[in-house]
This record gives structure tokens, C-alpha cells and sequence, in this order.
């Protein structure tokens, strides 16, 4: 059976016995027998190696530094193993130090015996973790890389690939059903001449010999649990990431994160071989796997570069040609900008200078390149994630003047500020785009035919909203008038129906107060789209549990003025919010309009109109032939009015909107202060409904007489709301009314609300807002637009 796993420990995890002894835990409980292992030189080793090289190259005394550093390595023997396998790396360890100090002793060191002083540090480690998993009592061999890894001298070795991997497939053959510890960050030429892998060079002989083996799974261990969303030691509330593609890390490691090397990343590429990275000091903590592939759109990523180095220089010829000999020499710039047609820039770190002007330089003459110049001064704030384009505006929002536009690419947004600016902007970004979605819990109230509307509608918008507001939009809660669905996880507007048939329960307001109070969502906004005087009596519970809300329900809006004045004063302390629109004119916008006004600086004198869609299709269709109570008969038949149609004639329903308005516009009156003229005669106001619609035609001779006497003085008969408070009167009124037939009431299409404001700015040509005044679709689209519009409040900064 091929093997599945390979570990890497680096030095931290290995600096002292009880690192030891917690590596080797792990090995025993989070793997196979025939796992491999890589591990890196314990502690501080490599340091005191260097250490050592540098003393003798200065020609000052370095005995006394070996011996402290072999006291170090033979204390982690002695406390690590028992007498026959200490007594025998004992013995190695002698050895070593006479090769060390004959080395040391040589009046020139060649290179490779300058990287062969420095390779001891991992053959140590390797050979005590080797002893201390036999020591448990399991099969290990720890194994030198040099036997494992060829390569090519260069500023960085070159691997021979296929000649590596007969080696390891060699030498996996040679030791089945063994845990190989091998060592990381050195290999040999092909004369066994030792050669040093560079920075993070065991982590990436770890994901090499794993490419090599046809191993499934690398995991690095280290002192840090994984891949957070942005650095956990700088950015407050930074979180770890459980998953991210393999192309999402390379990116990331190449614009500055802590944990990532693009070389380690480099042998994965073209694999189905998997990297996780754990901290050896919480193993049974999450940690970050980094997989070849990522189908879901990740989470995005900020880091930062705190010194990075910018190189402008004119251009003559096409940028593809100097960007492909750019990364011909291994010098992908980390971002790009085109100033002007000639004039370009590019970022590299500030380890790349040399390779970047010499290659500049080589080419200039060629690709017409001229006044290179370097600027320092700058740092670097990136975005990393596969989805990064839906990020764009909010993290251009927090450019500020100094910063470089945004550089863009698959993967990665990118800018430059000057360096004093990194941090603040990268917590800002973090914040903005990569910190805790807000969780937005949605609470329906009411599901008749608007709420259903909503319903459908919210559910063909809940992505893009949520994408758009960068929060998590869900319906949590479902009410209607003898049950209620609360959940917490979300409830889909696709399946409630079905939902609320087999989980909803009877409620009374205080159990539901109490269910409502489980819901982990940042912020809940309620949607009243009922018509229950009841409910808008729980107004006050809602807003003192720090509960949002939307009304289509004009109860309370136009409700008793004391009760008005103590919801308005609940929102102020609190900074809640709580929005009516669709409570008068549906999807027309009479109150934005009202509002607008006012932030204008503008005073509305007087408001008019035709609130009633019903009343509008009655009087649009009335002709004083066919009786006033046969259309009446017919429009019921339509269902263009309530049930009982003396909610509609009775004016009530116009009134309430008349009284929203006012208050609105900084009116405080009261229902009984808009004077009301009901079409209902007196005598059929409390008659059971069937008895109305018995004796509904006593209406219709004052209605024909009033007719005919307005057509007469050619005006029309239509049932009219006005507020006017012009000087220092006000009158307000609900009324059926004689207007002239050029008057903007007088030629609706049937069915029409139509809202007329006259105020300091609008004065002889008064604004008029015209349109469908009711349906279900518009007002359902009026609640969805005063939830959104909420949401936008909640989430700003």
C-alpha cells in the first residue's frame, strides 16, 4: 500500500525534550507506521552552526561556543532516551564534534564544507527522533536527504527530479512499514557534495520528497495552528482559515504571509497531494488544508509587506514581453500599474533588487526601456482570495490619497501606501472585508398575499443582497396569525411551506419573545406585513429587545400620538431603526420624497391626493349610468376592495395615510384632528355585512345627484386626502370632492395612488408622484426596499 502522509517539524517544535516528546506523541496518535517524517535542526542549532562558521571567518576563538552548542544536543539525548540507544548517539555525537572541529580547524572551508558544518543541525534531530520513536517502540530509521536529493549548483539548487525520485522510491521499497525521519534543508550535487536548500528549506524538502513519494497529505507543523485571514499577532479578531486552494496560498505567500513560502508551495503544483498546517502545540485544534483545488469562492485573505520596493521606468514596447522575461528569471512582481501609455511600475520585496535592475538593465536595449528609477518609503496591503473582484469597492473605498490604485488580478487585490500607513490600512481592510460577516436574521410577520410576495422575492434576491451589503442575510422566523417557525440556522424562502406545515408551533407573544431571543444573529429586523392591531401593539417588546422593523401595517404609524411619541423615543435611545413605506402609496416613494425635501432644507406646506387604489378605480369608473353600488358589486367580484367594501368607502383606511404623512412631515395630530366624510351612510355603518350589501343602493342617488351637478360645472367626483398648512392654519381632511377636469386627480388609470406636495419649493407647480398605490408585488417591493435601506444603516461605520 503506498504511503499517505508525510510530517514536518521545524525547529521550534523540536527545541526542547518536552517538544521532543510532544513530536513524537504525535506521530504515534495522528499517524500511520509507515509514515515519513522531515524535520529541521532543534531549536536554535542552525544559528550556533553559523554562529560558529562566522568566528572562525574572523579568526576569534570558537571552541567554547561548540561546546555549548553539544552540551545542548547531548542534555536532549541524555533526557530523551534510555541507556543503550543514549550511550550509542553518545558516541555519534563524539564523532561529530571531531569532524566539526576538524573542519572548523581547516585554514579555507569550500562552500560545500561550510554547507556540511551547517547540515549537522538536521542530521542530529533527525537521528535523535529516529531513536526516540524506536525508544516507543516503534520501527524508524531517520535518513540523511543527501541520498535522497540531487541537485543543480545555483543561487538556489536546482532538483534533478527523476533521478530524486528513483532515490526515494528506492529507498521506500527498502523500508516498508517504517517511519523514515529524514532531514530537511540540505541535499547533495552529484558528486555528494553538500548543498543547502535556503530560507524555509525544509518545509520545502517536506511537500519535495512528498511530490516524489506520491504522497496524499504533507502536514507542516509548527507554533501556530494554520493560515489565519490576516496575522493573528497584528490584526485583532483575525481568524483561522480551514480551507484554501492551492493557488489562493501560492498568491498569498508570495504578498507576505507569516506562515506560507511560495517555494514550498512549488512542488504541489501539478500533484493531488494535499498541505496542512497544524500547530504541534494544540494538535487537536482546526487547522488550515490547503488543497489542490477550492470549488467554493474562499474566504478572503489581508496581508501586508511593511518595506516593499517600487521600480518605474519608461516603456517603449509591449509590457507582455518584459512581464515574460520577468518571470523567466523567476521575478514575478507582486503588482503591476500602467501610469500613463509609456510610463509603468512594478513591486518586487527588497531581496530582489539586484535580480530586478540587472534584468531591467539587460533588457533595456531591447524592449526600449529608459530612466529606471527605485522608490523606497512604500509598504504593501493585499487581498487574497478567489473572489476578490466582488471586494474591490469596499477596500477602494479606504484608499486613501497616497495610495496606489488597485491592482487587480485572479486572485489578489493590491495596493502601495507610504509604509507609516500599512498597518492602519490593514486592519481597516480586515475589517471591511475579511472580519466577521454580519449576521442579519430577518423575522417575517404575516404571510398572506403580500408576505408570500415577499417571500418569492426575497428569495430570488438573498445572494445578491448578501453579496452587495458584505453581510449574511436570513430569514429566521416565519409568523402568522396561530403559529410561528423560529430557527437559527435559516430558514429557505423556497420550502417554507412545507416547513411550516410540519414544524410550526401555536405561540403566544411572550413564548415567542422568548424562542426569538435564541437567534445568534447580529442584528434582527422584523417585517410587519400584516394588519393586526394586536401585533402593533407588541411594537414596544420588539424594540426593547433591540429588534428592527419594516411595516406594511399603517396601525401604528397612525395609531394614538402618545403611543407614536413612545415608539419614535424607544428608536432614539436605542439606534434602532424602524421604516413605513410601504404603509402608504405601496412601492411609491411619498416618504422618501418627504424626507428628501426636508434634508433639503425645504418645507412642505400641503399634501393631497388619491390614497386609496380602490377608491381611484371606483371613481375612474363611475359615469352616473350604472349605479354607484353595481360597481361597488363588481370591484368585490374583482377583489379590488376588502372583503367588506366599507373599509374601503368608509375613508378610514385614507385617513390613517393622511395621518402617516403628516406626522411625517413634523405634524403631531391626532386620527380624530383629519376631519372624515365616510361614503357609508350612517344607517348602514354597523349593519352585518350581508345586510350592507343588501341595502348598498341607498348610496347611489346622493352619488348620481352629486354626479351630475359636478358634471354640470365640468368637474369630476373623486374621493380625495388634503393637508394644508399654509400660514398659520392647518386643515386636513378625507373627503369625496368636486375637481376640475385638468386637475391631477382627475385622469389616473384606474387603480392609481396619486400623491400631490406643494411646499416652499414646490409651489405653483406642485410635485406629483403618480403610480400602482397597492398589489401585492409593489408592496412586498416597498418592504423589501425599507429592509434593505436598514440594513445599509446597520452596516455602516
Amino acid at each position: 500500500m503506498a504511503r499517505s502522509h508525510l510530517h514536518k517539524f521545524g525547529g521550534s517544535s523540536l527545541a526542547d525534550p518536552d517538544c521532543y516528546r510532544r513530536v513524537a506523541h504525535i506521530l504515534l496518535t495522528h499517524g500511520r507506521p509507515d509514515d515519513l517524517v522531515v524535520v529541521s535542526a532543534a531549536g536554535k542549532t542552525t544559528n550556533f552552526l553559523y554562529k560558529l562558521l562566522a568566528l572562525r571567518e574572523a579568526k576569534q576563538l570558537w571552541q567554547e561556543e561548540l561546546q555549548v552548542l553539544m552540551n545542548y544536543q547531548q542534555n536532549l539525548i541524555e533526557q530523551l532516551l534510555g541507556n543503550e540507544q543514549a550511550r550509542q548517539l553518545r558516541e555519534r555525537l563524539s564523532s561529530d564534534r571531531s569532524q566539526l572541529m576538524t573542519l572548523l580547524q581547516l585554514e579555507q572551508l569550500s562552500e560545500y564544507q561550510c554547507s556540511e558544518v551547517v547540515s549537522f543541525g538536521e542530521r542530529w534531530s533527525a537521528r535523535l527522533m529516529a531513536a526516540l520513536l524506536r525508544e516507543s517502540g516503534v520501527a524508524a530509521s531517520n535518513i540523511d536527504a543527501r541520498q535522497l536529493l540531487i541537485a543543480d549548483e545555483g543561487a538556489v539548487p536546482k532538483i534533478r527530479t527523476e533521478a530524486s525520485r528513483e532515490l526515494v522510491q528506492k529507498t521506500l521499497q527498502e523500508h516498508p512499514d517504517e517511519r523514515l525521519v529524514i532531514t530537511g534543508f540540505i541535499c547533495a550535487n552529484p558528486n555528494g557534495e553538500t548543498l543547502l536548500l535556503g530560507r524555509n528549506g525544509s518545509d520545502f524538502s517536506a511537500t519535495l520528497i512528498a511530490s516524489l513519494a506520491d504522497i496524499d497529505r504533507v502536514t507542516i507543523w509548527t507554533d501556530v495552528e494554520g493560515v489565519f485571514n490576516a496575522d493573528p499577532n497584528k490584526i485583532q479578531g483575525a481568524k483561522l482559515l480551514k480551507t484554501m486552494s492551492l493557488v489562493e496560498a501560492d498568491r498569498l505567500a508570495r504578498l507576505g504571509s507569516p506562515v506560507l513560502h511560495s517555494r514550498t508551495l512549488q512542488p504541489l503544483f501539478d500533484t493531488q497531494v494535499s498541505l496542512a498546517v497544524r500547530s504541534s502545540y494544540a494538535p487537536q485544534t482546526e487547522f488550515t488544508l490547503v488543497t489542490p483545488q477550492c470549488d467554493a469562492a474562499s474566504a478572503p485573505v489581508v496581508t501586508n509587506l511593511d518595506e516593499v520596493l517600487s521600480i518605474t521606468f519608461q516603456l517603449d514596447s509591449e509590457w507582455n514581453a518584459l512581464f515574460d522575461a520577468f518571470i523567466a528569471a523567476g521575478l514575478r512582481p507582486l503588482a503591476h500599474w500602467q501610469h500613463s501609455k509609456f510610463r509603468h511600475e512594478v513591486v518586487f520585496t527588497p531581496e530582489l533588487r539586484k535580480q530586478a535592475q540587472a534584468l531591467l538593465t539587460s533588457v533595456s536595449a531591447e524592449l526600449q526601456i529608459s530612466d529606471i528609477q527605485e522608490h523606497l518609503g512604500f509598504g504593501l496591503v493585499a487581498l487574497v482570495s478567489s473572489a476578490a473582484a466582488q471586494y474591490r469597492r469596499s477596500f477602494a473605498r479606504l484608499l486613501s490619497r497616497d495610495a496606489r490604485p488597485l491592482y487587480q488580478d485572479e486572485l489578489s487585490l493590491v495596493t502601495l501606501v507610504p509604509q507609516g500607513q500599512v498597518s492602519l490600512l490593514t486592519q481597516k481592510v480586515h475589517r471591511r472585508c475579511a472580519g466577521p460577516r454580519k449576521r442579519i436574521g430577518i423575522i417575517v410577520l404575516g404571510v398572506g398575499n403580500i408576505g408570500e410576495a415577499w417571500l418569492n422575492l426575497f428569495e430570488s434576491a438573498q445572494k445578491r443582497l448578501s453579496r452587495e451589503l458584505e453581510a449574511q442575510v436570513e430569514l429566521v422566523g416565519i409568523v402568522r396569525s396561530r403559529e410561528a417557525l423560529v430557527d437559527d440556522n435559516g430558514i429557505s424562502s423556497s420550502d417554507w411551506q412545507a416547513r411550516m406545515a410540519n414544524e410550526a408551533t401555536p405561540y403566544q407573544y411572550d413564548h415567542l419573545f422568548e424562542r426569538i431571543e435564541t437567534l445568534t444573529a447580529d442584528e434582527l429586523v422584523a417585517l410587519d406585513i400584516s394588519a393586526s392591531a394586536a401585533l402593533t401593539l407588541q411594537y414596544p417588546e420588539f424594540f426593547s429587545r433591540g429588534i428592527h422593523m419594516v411595516s406594511a401595517n399603517k396601525l401604528a404609524g397612525s395609531g394614538p400620538l402618545t403611543f407614536y411619541r413612545e415608539l419614535k423615543q424607544m428608536l432614539s435611545n436605542r439606534r434602532l431603526f424602524w421604516r413605513y413605506n410601504a404603509s402608504c402609496g405601496a412601492g411609491l416613494p411619498i416618504q422618501h420624497a418627504l424626507n428628501d425635501l426636508h434634508n433639503s432644507g425645504d418645507s412642505v406646506a400641503a399634501i393631497g391626493g388619491i390614497f386609496s387604489g380602490t377608491l381611484c378605480w371606483l371613481f375612474e369608473q363611475y359615469d352616473g349610468v350604472k349605479p354607484f353600488s353595481e360597481l361597488v358589486l363588481q370591484a368585490k367580484g374583482l377583489g379590488i376592495t376588502e372583503p367588506d367594501p366599507r373599509d374601503d368607502l368608509s375613508g378610514r383606511d385614507m385617513q390613517r395615510k393622511l395621518l402617516i404623512l403628516a406626522r411625517e412631515i413634523g405634524l403631531e395630530l391626532e386620527l380624530e384632528d383629519i376631519q372624515l366624510s365616510s361614503l357609508v351612510p350612517a344607517n348602514l355603518v354597523d349593519v352585518p355585512l350581508d345586510e350592507f350589501l343588501a341595502r348598498m343602493h341607498e348610496m347611489d342617488d346622493d352619488l348620481a345627484q352629486q354626479f351630475a351637478a359636478a358634471n354640470e360645472q365640468n368637474k369630476v367626483l373623486r374621493y380625495v386626502a388634503a393637508l394644508d398648512r399654509s400660514g398659520d392654519s392647518l386643515q386636513a381632511e378625507v373627503s369625496l370632492q368636486w375637481v376640475e377636469n385638468s386637475h391631477p386627480y382627475a385622469n389616473l388609470t384606474p387603480g392609481d395612488n396619486v400623491f400631490v406636495i406643494r411646499s416652499t419649493f414646490y409651489q405653483g407647480n406642485p410635485l406629483i408622484i403618480r403610480g400602482p398605490g397597492a398589489g401585492r408585488e409593489v408592496t412586498a417591493a416597498a418592504v423589501q426596499s425599507d429592509l434593505v435601506q436598514i440594513c445599509k444603516d446597520l452596516l455602516q461605520d
